[in-house]
Order: C-alpha cells, then sequence, then structure tokens
C-alpha cells in the first residue's frame, strides 16, 4: 500500500487548466481516469487527510505509485479524451457499466449489392443501418415475418444467395412471396435496393406514408374490381399496423428521444435506457456498475451517455435525451451530444406530463434491474470469495490469490506442440489477457520440458518490463545470463512465439512496447500459478520461476487422474474435499486452460494440413499461388512444366517463375492421395493442391488420417 504523499505533485507543479489525469499502481497499469475544469483543484482534493476521504477514494490513491495527467483546450477535448482512454486502459477503479448481454439489433445491410435484413450483435459495421437494440432475437423475427408481406427483402445469407444464384432456384421465401427474390434476377438489384431503403423507412418511424400509399391502391383495385388484389393489398396493411402495434405509443407527438433513468445505492446503481423513436418504444437496454468511487447521479448520467454514444454518430444520437439529473457542467457534455450527431442535442430532466410519466417508468425498470442483480451477485460474490479463501488456506497463502495463471500443454503425438496461458481474476476469467505459446526451443514430447520453457518466456518478460520500468536497480538481477533482450534483438526460439488470444503473433517487443499502462501484457504478475499436470510439471514450473529469481510467487498443480493438487518439494498432494469452492474453481481454471490449449492446437494442425509446396516458395502470396493452380490444374502438373510455361501464368515473372521452379524441384513429391471411399490411388493430385478448391486438403492416406489422442 502506498502513501500519496510519496508520488504528490510538487506545489505549483499542476497546470490551472482542463485536462485529464491518470493513476498508475506500481506496475505502470492505468487504475483510474478523470477529467477536470482544472486539474490543479480536482488533484488537490486527492492528496488530502486519508480519514476525510471516502472509503473507495482511499483505496484508489493507496493502490496508486503516481498520478500524470495531460492538458487540453476546453471541457469537451476532455471529456473526449477520458473517454477514450476508459476505453483503451479499461481502469479497474473507474465506473464500468456491465452490460449482462449482447443486445441483439435488426440491421439492413444497405452497403452491399442486394441488402440483406438480419439479426446483428456485437460492434456496428459501417454501411449498415441498425434499429433497436431489442430485449430479445425473436421479437425482431417476429416483426420481420410480418413486414416481409409488404417489403419483400432478401434476408437469407451469402451461402444461400450464391447457391440459389448457381442453381436458379429460389428458396422457399421466394416461392411463398415473402422475398422478391432478387438472386434469380426476379427483381433488379437497383429495385431491391429501393425496397430495403422503404423498409428502412418504416422501421424509423415514417409509417404514415407507407399506409396511406397501400390504402389508396387497395381503393383503386377495388374500383377496377380487382378484388384478388384489394384483398392482398387489405392484408398487407393489417400486417403493417399490426407490426406497429408491437411498439406502444408513449409520446403522442411523434419525438426521439432516449430516456435515461438510475437506481443506485451506496455500493452499486444500474442504468436503463428507452430508445423512442416516432413516439414508440423501439429498444431497451440496461446496466449495473460497482460504484468504485465516490461519484453522484449526474456523474453516473455523464459516464452513461458516454457508454451510450461514444461510438454513435448522425442518427444515432436522437434531438433529445431525457436524464434524471444533469452533469455538472452540463453545457460541455451537451455540446460533446451535438458534435456527435452533428445538429441540436436536448439534455434535460423531464418535469411533467407525458415524457415525465415515461421517465417514472423507466427508473421502475432500473430498480428492478437493481435488485435482481444484487439477488444474483450476493451468492456469486460470497460463492467466489469462499473459493479464493479456501484455496489460500490449502496453499498456505498470505492472501486469497486475486489473479491466477494457468498453463497447459497440449500436442498430438508430439506433433504441434503449443500451450496456453488463461488468466482468471477475482474467480472470473479474463480472456482478453489469455495468450498462446509455440513450443519452439525443441521438438517432440516432452511436457515437462514444455511447461518449464512456457513458464521461463513468460516471466522472463515479466521481469524485462520491471527492469524497462526502472523498478530494478540491478540490471543483472532482472534477466539470467544470455536471456537480455538488447543481445538478442531478433528473439531466440525461447524467447519468442508467444501468440495472443486473437491469433496474432506476439514477440518480445510487443509485450514491452507500451509505455501506458495498458492491461494486456505478461507485465502484471499472479499470485497463483496453476499448472495441468502432477509432481513432474510443478516442479519444472517451480524450477523454471526459482531460475529467473523469482519466489514470491505460489505454483501448485491439479492432476487430472484423482483431482489432487500437488506442491513444490511436497511428496504428498493436497486433497480438497469434492465439494470444496476452491476445488471447483481450480477445477475451471484447468478445464479453462486445456479448452484454450487444445483449439489452437487443432487451428495449428488444420493449417498444416492446408499447406502445400507452393507455401514454401517466398515472395509468392495467396493470389498468384491459386492462380498457378488454376492454371496448371495441379502442383504435380507444375512441377513437370518449363519455366516459359510458367511465366505464361498472369503475374509470374521469368525470376518469380525460376524461383518457384526451384523450391518445387527440392521439395520431395508427398504420399499420392487416396480415395477412402474406393481405396483408388489419384495420380493427378497432390493434397492442399487441387484445381476445385486451392489450399483445401484432398483425403489422403497420409497426415490428415493419422489418428491419436490429443493432450
Amino acid at each position: 500500500m502506498a502513501d500519496p504523499s510519496s508520488y504528490r505533485p510538487k506545489p505549483g507543479q499542476i497546470p490551472d487548466s482542463p485536462g485529464v489525469y491518470r493513476f498508475r499502481d506500481e506496475h505502470r497499469r492505468v487504475i483510474y481516469v478523470g477529467k477536470a475544469k482544472s486539474l490543479r483543484q480536482r488533484l488537490a482534493n486527492y492528496f488530502q487527510d486519508l480519514a476525510g476521504l471516502h472509503p473507495r477514494t482511499r483505496t484508489m490513491v493507496t493502490t496508486a505509485a503516481s498520478v500524470e495527467w495531460t492538458v487540453v483546450s476546453t471541457e469537451v477535448e476532455a471529456l473526449q479524451l477520458e473517454y477514450s482512454w476508459i476505453k483503451e486502459y479499461d481502469p479497474r477503479f473507474n465506473v464500468k457499466y456491465r452490460d449482462d448481454k449482447s443486445y441483439p439489433y435488426l440491421a439492413v445491410t444497405m452497403n452491399e449489392e442486394f441488402p440483406r435484413v438480419q439479426v446483428m450483435r456485437g460492434h456496428k459495421k459501417k454501411g449498415v443501418r441498425y434499429f433497436g437494440p431489442y430485449a430479445h432475437a425473436w421479437a425482431i423475427r417476429d416483426t420481420v415475418d410480418l413486414l416481409l408481406r409488404v417489403f419483400p427483402v432478401r434476408t437469407c445469407s451469402a451461402g444461400v444467395f450464391k447457391n440459389a444464384s448457381r442453381t436458379g432456384r429460389p428458396c422457399l421465401l421466394g416461392y411463398i412471396g415473402k422475398c422478391s427474390a432478387p438472386c434469380v434476377d426476379r427483381i433488379s438489384a437497383d429495385d431491391h435496393w429501393e425496397l430495403a431503403d422503404e423498409f428502412c423507412d418504416f422501421m424509423a418511424g415514417r409509417t404514415g406514408t407507407h399506409l396511406r400509399r397501400l390504402e389508396k391502391q387497395m381503393r383503386e383495385a377495388a374500383e377496377e374490381m380487382e378484388y384478388e388484389r384489394a384483398a392482398r393489398l387489405r392484408d398487407d396493411i393489417e400486417a403493417l399496423k399490426k407490426a406497429m402495434e408491437k411498439n406502444a405509443v408513449v409520446l403522442a407527438d411523434a419525438t426521439d428521444a432516449d430516456v435515461i433513468a438510475v437506481a443506485e445505492d451506496e455500493l452499486e446503481a444500474a442504468v436503463q435506457i428507452f430508445h423512442v423513436r416516432g413516439g414508440r418504444v423501439r429498444g431497451q437496454r440496461g446496466w449495473v456498475t460497482d460504484k468504485v468511487e465516490e461519484i453522484t447521479t449526474g456523474a453516473l448520467v455523464e459516464h452513461a451517455l458516454q457508454q451510450l454514444y461514444g461510438e454513435e454518430t448522425g442518427d444515432a444520437v436522437p434531438k433529445e435525451v431525457l436524464v434524471p439529473a444533469l452533469p455538472d457542467p452540463v453545457e460541455p457534455v451537451q455540446e460533446w451530444l451535438t458534435v456527435r450527431r452533428g445538429s441540436g442535442v436536448s439534455l434535460r430532466i423531464p418535469q411533467r406530463g407525458d415524457k415525465r410519466a415515461l421517465m417514472e417508468t423507466v427508473e421502475r425498470n432500473a430498480q428492478q434491474a437493481l435488485v435482481l442483480h444484487k439477488t444474483k451477485r450476493a451468492s456469486d460474490l460470497t460463492t467466489r470469495s469462499r473459493a479464493l479463501e479456501e484455496i489460500a488456506e490449502a496453499l498456505d497463502l498470505d492472501s486469497a490469490p486475486l489473479r491466477i495463471e494457468c498453463y497447459d500443454i497440449s500436442h498430438l503425438q508430439g506433433d504441434d506442440v503449443v500451450a496456453s496461458m488463461v488468466v482468471f481474476e477475482d474467480g472470473l476469467a479474463r480472456k482478453n489477457e489469455y495468450r498462446r505459446f509455440q513450443i519452439k526451443g525443441f521438438e517432440g514430447q516432452d511436457d515437462v520440458r514444455s511447461m518449464h520453457e512456457v513458464i521461463t518466456r513468460r516471466f522472463r518478460r515479466y521481469l524485462a518490463e520491471k527492469e524497462r520500468t526502472g523498478e530494478w536497480t540491478d540490471a543483472e538481477s532482472a534477466l539470467p545470463d544470455g536471456d537480455d533482450p538488447a543481445d538478442n534483438p531478433a528473439g531466440d526460439p525461447v524467447t519468442d512465439g508467444a501468440v495472443l488470444a486473437n491469433g496474432k503473433e506476439a514477440p518480445l517487443a510487443t509485450g514491452l512496447k507500451d509505455d501506458e499502462g495498458r492491461p494486456k501484457r505478461f507485465a502484471y504478475p499472479p499470485q497463483l500459478v496453476v499448472v495441468d499436470g502432477g509432481r513432474p510439471q510443478v516442479a519444472a514450473a517451480r524450477r523454471a520461476l526459482d531460475e529467473l529469481g523469482i519466489d514470491d510467487i505460489a505454483v501448485c498443480g491439479l492432476a487430472k487422474r484423482l483431482e489432487e493438487v500437488w506442491l513444490p518439494h511436497d511428496d504428498d498432494p493436497v486433497v480438497l474435499p469434492r465439494t470444496s469452492e476452491g476445488l471447483y474453481l481450480l477445477q475451471r481454471v484447468r478445464d479453462e486452460a486445456h479448452r484454450f490449449a487444445i483449439t489452437y492446437q487443432r487451428t495449428k494442425r488444420a493449417k498444416r494440413l492446408r499447406s502445400g509446396p507452393l507455401d514454401d516458395v517466398p515472395g509468392l502470396g495467396e493470389t498468384r499461388k491459386q492462380a498457378l493452380i488454376k492454371h496448371f490444374g495441379s502442383v504435380k502438373k507444375l512441377r513437370a512444366a518449363t519455366l516459359d510455361q510458367i511465366c505464361e501464368v498472369p503475374g509470374i515473372g521469368r525470376k518469380t517463375a525460376e524461383t518457384i521452379a526451384a523450391a518445387l524441384a527440392q521439395a520431395a513429391p508427398p504420399a499420392p492421395a487416396v480415395n477412402t471411399a474406393t481405396g483408388e490411388i489419384i495420380e493427378d493430385e497432390e493434397p492442399g493442391t487441387t484445381a476445385g478448391s486451392p489450399g483445401d486438403p484432398v483425403t489422403a492416406g497420409a497426415p490428415e488420417e493419422r489418428r491419436g489422442q490429443e493432450t
């Protein structure tokens, strides 16, 4: 625990101007981001007598080890920079709204040649029009099913669309009149796009125009005695009205507004938002947050507005936002919303009438959400706390292991050996901090040696980061001999090769390149390292830490056979009761590490099996590889081709042709492919390089047919 006076800035050092400040902990991780109209006045509040601070603020300033700030010109710039840094650093002491689900939207892909109506979740994409969010996906599908009578827009996937285009037969919706079937040219691309645009207009609330148009067409059809057509139009009108009835009218003046309400207690707060478009409730969403700092209702509203509109522009930001309390000051927030919309935005508290009544309804929803969350959270927090306490007691730790890292090795009969690292904080998975490793120090199957390599590589990065940030005064004490990154800038087979959870390679420089305290890094140490295995794996992990001079991190292993917990230097395992919450948490951590490792191992194996001889040709990209296979039909025929014949392929010059011929001459021809159904040897094709599917393996009697147990 740090003393705030140890890092308090000197008098007069802090500027008296708008800006954004960041508190960092001893590991240089950003733990709090805030903004201020006057940095000097705001930061002075943190360095008063600790007894006068709110308990949560006191915890934050004693956890921090330094503070820094950035001066900006206006409060609006400070608001925008604060939002960007909170999104980037994910500070543990900032208000963070935890949404319990990913809300579905009704999306129309207007950026495609033939727009598609579908349900979408997650991040919004450019060129796609969104409506919602909705509470349930089935509500979207019910609405779309009604509207397809009038607006028969495409709803099928790209694969179904292409298959229908190839066969010349539309899907079932095309036959029953709920799709205009652009796949078989029943409607032109321009006409279909206009149909999708009309669908969007109706969903945006401009319903009157379409209803009046259909009613006029129905009367004209009846006057011309086209009664069947008039009946169809009548049914279309009823379908539109029924779709409209699914969203109750709450504001008679057809207002576009978002209504935000907050329910809070001393520890937590729930936020509910109703999206009102055209006077009707078009969607609803909600968040729950821990109040890890002393914060007012107005400040909670400000954070909710940042969360809600930080990535939105244009009409996604409504003309009117109704809130229970105004941020202080309100002008910068209102100006920020105006900039994001591109026109004026009214931010106010409703006082009377329909809008006040709607606000009360949203407040009741927020209160119910908070009660429901606390009911679920009480049991969850109690269970996780008990599990961590049981682990600490069983392993004789000084305190509960708030951060646990687990490692597992996976391979298939010694091939494609990989390892995984998963992270649990406060008993919950932190998937953005998962890491994957390729074992490069040796070849073959040796789980103990692999575990030693992975632990060494992970914590060598940790020590290198401590040295880089100045936490180690003696550089030689930070890294073992021969492991200094400065002596090996390219990275040897042991110091590089870690892979991020998104599949990108993470060389040593990746973990160290950032001075900004981002949480996705190797530099944050765990209190407990768990390895999947028994005494040999535990001994290897402990030996790796001892060789690096790390003695403040506990190590244990969980063996699958009897779920025994092994500790270094102990002859007998620790046996936790089968009903123990601590054992259950260790099993979850171990199983997650196994899942993550075997998923990576299968991906790596599949990629290897899909590779062909052309993958080893330097400078030959995927496009030109496919062009070669398409031209010659197979690698076997390409291997037999002359240089002049290779040069006939578009994009292949003389020098490239020579490189291809030399590479193929050095590569030994693989075993012949075999049709497993007939036993026939396929002479004209090589696995992974057929003309019909470049890069896909043919059924062959070679690596992909080998079967073995994955570990």
